[in-house]
């Protein structure tokens, strides 16, 4: 499919500078980007690629003179990347109905125009609604509910009483629905708390891959209306998560914990359990986060601190060996003022 660069400038709003009927065929990176593809410029780390550049146009926020081709001048060009990409990704692929080879309780409810891949597993009254595709390997226990348009990648796993909304994705190898890690000790022995909740998933989610979502002890698990998750992120029993809040990769979140709306969680973080994070935080990589935050609260380390703060700290520490043996020789100058017998008698 193709599209003139007029239509691609009215699809995200945007200002052609040069030839508007050039046709665009693709996206691409400006290295890999051929004729007929359009890339983006928005990083002035990548003027050698943008020069080499065999890309038929351009999303830019300002025009450059360092590319004689058409430009589509916009204000947010990541943004207007994301809408063109999303002009030219593939459709997910479907498999026409009901696989023979799938097992499929007769008492769960399946909606119409399915897409339901070999070795999927539905069980006893679950309920699948309109769309819906699972890919191979995929298990949905008794009594679970997928909405509309949602698609479930390989080998994931929904256990039982879990619910999922409409349009969203899981990728390949989650599973949601797990028992939460609940023990409480009995001396030495640690006894099992039975959890008796479960998930609930609301509309336009998409989970990544080899997330772990436990279900709750009581209650739900909540992971509402448009939040994102990178691949390998832990979200424990009884965490609720605002909308559209995005979480990346290795972040562990304890249980209990409340997380606003529209929160930044970076890269290996850790939330302790029973604390709330309210709306708009955002969380630096690698931060260890063991008190409430604020609204809007922008913070980084361990223990996580403001991140202005971080950064200063951060480049302390290299210097700490060389600050504590300054440190040690003004103490034995100020030892030796005080106490000038003493520093005569060492000499």
């Amino acid at each position: 499919m193709a599209y003139t660069l007029k239509e691609i400038a009215e699809l995200v709003g945007g200002a052609i500078i040069g030839i508007d009927q050039v046709l665009i065929r693709g996206i691409n990176s400006l290295a890999d980007a051929k004729e007929g593809e359009i890339s983006l410029y928005a990083d002035r780390r990548y003027e050698k690629e943008l020069k080499e550049t065999k890309a038929s146009a351009l999303l830019v926020a300002k025009v450059t003179d360092a590319y004689h081709g058409p430009q589509v001048v916009v204000p947010h060009p990541a943004l207007a990347h994301a809408r063109v990409a999303q002009l030219f990704s593939s459709p997910h692929p479907r498999f026409p109905g009901i696989s023979e080879r799938t097992v499929v309780h007769e008492t769960s409810i399946i909606g119409t125009n399915p897409s339901i891949f070999p070795l999927v597993y539905v069980g006893e009254k679950a309920r699948i609604g309109d769309e819906v595709i699972l890919y191979p390997g995929v298990f949905v226990g008794d009594r679970v509910r997928i909405g509309n348009k949602t698609v479930i990648f390989p080998n994931v796993t929904i256990l039982p009483d879990c619910v999922i909304g409409n349009e969203v994705v899981i990728r390949a190898g989650t599973v949601i629905g797990s028992d939460g890690f609940g023990f409480i000790r009995d001396g030495r022995r640690n006894v099992r708390v039975p959890q008796l909740g479960i998930v609930q998933i609301d509309d336009h989610v998409e989970i990544g891959a080899n997330n772990c979502i436990d279900r709750a002890a009581m209650g739900k698990t909540w992971i509402k209306r448009g939040v994102k998750t990178d691949n390998l992120v832990h979200i424990a029993h009884n965490v609720v998560i605002g909308e559209d809040t995005l979480i990346a990769a290795q972040t562990a979140i304890g249980g209990s914990a409340h997380i606003g709306k529209e929160v930044v969680i970076g890269g290996q973080v850790a939330i302790s359990d029973h604390i709330r994070i309210e709306d708009r935080v955002m969380i630096g990589s690698q931060s260890g986060v063991a008190k409430p935050l604020g609204p809007g609260e922008i913070v980084s380390g361990s223990p996580a601190m403001a991140h202005r703060l971080w950064l200063r700290t951060s480049g302390i520490i290299p210097r700490l060996p060389d600050l504590s043996e300054r440190l040690r020789k003004l103490e034995k100058k100020v030892e030796g003022l005080a106490n000038p017998s003493k520093s005569e008698k060492a000499e």
